[in-house]
């Protein structure tokens, strides 16, 4: 018998805060003592709601700045990002494409709108996700991977409606991101209204973001910016979307580990936050 996952958390954010200066966002998930147990690997989301951007000489975005015992996920639905970062990694992603970066020991990186989508203006759609990295993991090298919208398989849901494998594996398909922990992460949309049913691991976490639209579950409704935690018992997860939906689901296998997380910098204790910024401070993560 089908045993459902069950919401344990559901909330959205109300108002949005700028990240630097071409970054305007929802904060919808940060880790607290409560939610580190049904969030785990997942830390941190951001979600930058569609906005307009008018043409700009100057790129707008965020500076400089370091990271440690994390993976960066940045999701581009409109707008071009670019990315680069000390340990020799770079480069633009566009609508459909995934960045994926690995802080690891420590890494350097800006973010900035593209300079063709700074000449141009339009609108501009994000997600930054972080990801943890286990305690064995956590020093090791930064790598980028940088994940082309062509490379992403593509799985027909019927009636306009489709998922993308951007991480793990569904019904055969492997996603192309490389990642240190078992981690199951698609986005589905769809012009017209649609029952879905998915199926994880039990002992797993689940988090659902619905971009655009209403997704109906558990015979409640929930609007677009919100985000659903569910509990870690069961497999199952059936709901239903309205028309012209969007939604990013995330599933992975817990990091059962202490989580010390301030700035940047997300580690087991707080002597090694305290040692991260010495060595940020030092130079030792590099520099652009």
């Amino acid at each position: 018998m089908k045993v459902f996952k069950k919401i344990k958390y559901t909330y959205s954010a109300d108002q949005k805060h700028w990240v630097g200066d071409g970054f305007h966002v929802y904060g919808l998930l940060r880790p607290t003592e409560e939610l580190n147990k049904f969030i785990s690997p997942f830390v941190m989301l951001d979600y930058a709601s569609p906005k307009e951007f008018s043409i700009s000489a100057k790129r707008r975005g965020v500076g400089e700045h370091p990271h440690r015992g994390i993976e960066t996920v940045t999701f581009a639905y409109q707008g071009e990002v670019e990315h680069r970062d000390s340990s020799g990694g770079g480069g633009v992603i566009r609508p459909g494409d995934v960045q994926w970066m690995t802080a690891g020991r420590g890494i350097v990186h800006d973010e900035f709108h593209s300079v063709e989508f700074s000449k141009k203006g339009g609108v501009f759609e994000m997600i930054q996700l972080w990801v943890n990295l286990p305690k064995k993991n956590k020093m090791t090298n930064p790598k980028y991977q940088e994940i082309s919208s062509k490379d992403i398989p593509i799985i027909s849901l019927g009636s306009d409606a489709s998922l993308r494998v951007i991480a793990g594996n569904f019904e055969g398909k492997k996603g192309p991101s490389n990642t240190f922990t078992p981690i199951n992460i698609y986005d589905i949309a769809s012009q017209y209204s649609k029952n879905i049913s998915l199926n994880f691991k039990s002992g797993t976490n689940t988090i659902i973001l619905i971009m655009k639209g209403e997704l109906k579950i558990e015979n409640k409704i929930f609007k677009d910016k919100n985000i659903l935690i569910f509990e870690r018992e069961g497999a199952g997860i059936d709901f239903k979307i309205s028309d012209s939906c969007k939604i990013l689901i995330l599933n992975g296998e817990p990091i059962d580990e202490p989580i010390v997380a301030h700035g940047p910098f997300v580690m087991n204790t707080k002597e090694e936050i305290h040692a991260a910024f010495s060595d940020y401070q030092n130079g030792k993560m590099g520099s652009l």
